[in-house]
């Protein structure tokens, strides 16, 4: 992990930050495919250092918490936040909670989603997580009118493994990845955009010269924003290659950015280099595109 540690990259501080809502459970009786004891108890991991992040393990229970927009600056645009973690822990403060109070301070309401982890046996890396956010989405625009939100405004923001999450739930929004449960199931779970900030699992790390072929784009895909530093052991070719596969699909209003340098899991806490303006970025990409 390559960053120094400065200030979060929060301008508005917390007082434009609504009081998130209490925790949501995605699965009213248990997470599809869950064997019982495969993972231990939900535990959450204290920071070791200043440059250390706060972790979650073992999540057994996926949740959505909601973080309002504050009402003198909601826009109706809501994202569904995917923190990073290998699939095997979530990052929950630096690409999680702290994505939600940046989303807050330009008008937008975030969600930040609690997925499964670690990675199950006998189940692909994403199959758990995707179920999550594929349900998450349901229920957003279920709930929209209740959350002042507007249903066509309804983004993903990704970070690392999340990016990956974030990237699955663009490219299979065409079927649910589990029987429907409720009424949530019978709403669209296919965001409106991607924020995808160093999105991991894309290519292979030797050869970086194809996507993987369960990354499948098409042209009902959503218009994507990447940002990814170029000495990332995450190879930033797997934001490049979705980039022009998007663009080969018809899919436009993408943008690109892939920086010097800035390595990988910054999130959003601000270091000495380039690629911490990437907020500034996502959120002049997103008010070209009329989300705010």
């Amino acid at each position: 992990m390559k960053f120094n540690v400065m200030a979060f990259i929060i301008p508005f501080g917390l007082s434009l930050m609504a009081v998130p809502s209490k925790e949501i459970f995605l699965w009213p009786s248990g997470a599809p495919g869950e064997k019982k004891d495969e993972v231990g108890p939900e535990t959450i991991i204290a920071p070791k250092s200043k440059s250390d992040v706060q972790r979650i393990s073992n999540v057994s229970q996926p949740t959505i918490k909601i973080f309002p927009a504050p009402e003198s600056i909601a826009n109706g645009t809501a994202v569904l936040v995917c923190p990073g973690g290998a699939y095997n822990i979530l990052a929950i403060e630096h690409e999680g909670v702290d994505a939600c109070k940046w989303l807050n301070s330009i008008g937008v309401t975030a969600v930040l989603l609690k997925y499964r982890v670690p990675r199950r046996k006998d189940r692909l890396k994403h199959d758990a997580p995707l179920q999550d956010a594929q349900r998450a989405m349901g229920i957003i625009r279920r709930e929209s009118r209740k959350w002042n939100i507007d249903p066509d405004k309804i983004g993903i923001l990704g970070f690392s493994a999340g990016g990956n999450l974030a990237v699955m739930a663009c490219t299979t929004f065409d079927s649910r990845s589990y029987a429907k449960v409720d009424s949530s199931d019978n709403f669209s779970c296919r965001p409106d955009f991607a924020i995808l900030i160093y999105p991991a699992y894309l290519v292979d790390r030797k050869k970086r010269d194809f996507l993987f072929p369960e990354i499948n784009v098409t042209g009902g895909c959503p218009p994507c924003f990447f940002a990814h530093a170029g000495d990332d052991h995450v190879p930033a070719e797997g934001s490049i290659l979705l980039y022009l596969a998007l663009r080969k699909a018809g899919v436009t209003g993408n943008e690109l950015h892939v920086y010097p340098d800035g390595g990988h899991g910054y999130g959003m806490r601000e270091s000495s280099n380039q690629v911490s303006s990437w907020p500034t970025r996502a959120k002049d990409w997103m008010n070209a595109m009329r989300w705010l």
